[in-house]
């Protein structure tokens, strides 16, 4: 493989990051991830390209024999995926000490009730396999950790599908990006764009978060300039909160939930 290029973003350029967090590079990528689940805080985080990105970069090269992490890409993968881990835990955590409280921060353009109920759509229509699902859907992976936790799902279940999603996800799109690496043209391909990726990813994220932003807040403006009814942050919060036996099901058949 040929080494990495210098990016025309360089502050979404992995490579970049790496540079600047030198030793502590892998530590980054793994707070990254973490985030992603953890500290209801992921939703502009490229997740599934930096994992993919990290599993290229995890190729030796003439400057880097043992991979631009220094470790095994089985080191890597396996960090990855424990970082999801245990973000996942955390969200869980959360939403189960916060109960409803937690969706109160409603509207506030990144925490909102329009990605609180896609979630709940996810676990309406999978059952508690969401918390798998999840992991491959950009801001469901960061809120089905709190809705399991809010909603009381069982512990060991959620534990359970917590560690499989973070396997598939984590060290699975970690190890996906090492096996791009021998394929020659794809790989060149990913390391001469590798800002454009990272661009599209962060962008995409953003024009859709900031699109439910202004479409809720020109939707509050609306319904106060009507007279509507004013419903308590407390109460409809708690209207957010799962009935527990939704976590039981299984996937049922239906129409696939809308973003």
């Amino acid at each position: 493989m040929h080494a990495v290029p210098t990016a025309l973003i360089p502050w979404l350029d992995p490579a970049a990051i790496i540079d600047w967090a030198g030793p502590w590079a892998l530590a980054v990528v793994c707070f990254i991830v973490f985030a992603e689940t953890g500290l209801l805080i992921g939703f502009l985080l490229p997740g599934d390209t930096l994992l993919v990105i990290a599993g290229l970069l995890s190729h030796a090269t003439p400057q880097a024999p043992h991979g631009i992490f220094g470790l095994s890409v089985w080191w890597v993968a396996l960090l990855i995926g424990l970082a999801a881990f245990i973000g996942g835990e955390v969200g869980y955590y959360i939403g189960h000490k916060g109960g409803p409280a937690v969706f109160e921060r409603k509207e506030s353009g990144l925490f909102s009730v329009k990605n609180v109920e896609r979630t709940n759509a996810f676990f309406e229509r999978f059952g508690g396999i969401t918390v798998i699902l999840a992991r491959f859907v950009p801001i469901v992976r960061t809120f089905a950790p709190v809705a399991a936790g809010i909603g009381h799902m069982n512990k060991w279940m959620y534990t359970l599908y917590n560690f499989i999603g973070a396997v598939l996800w984590g060290f699975g799109l970690t190890m996906f990006g090492y096996l791009i690496g021998f394929i020659p043209p794809v790989a060149t391909f990913v390391e001469n764009y590798i800002d454009l990726i990272l661009l599209a990813a962060v962008g995409g994220t953003a024009i859709i978060t900031l699109w439910h932003y202004l479409r809720e807040r020109g939707k509050a403006r609306k319904e106060a300039a009507a007279g509507a009814d004013v419903v308590t942050d407390h109460a409809e919060a708690e209207a957010l909160v799962l009935d527990p036996e939704v976590f039981e099901r299984g996937p049922e058949r239906g129409e696939t939930p809308k973003a």
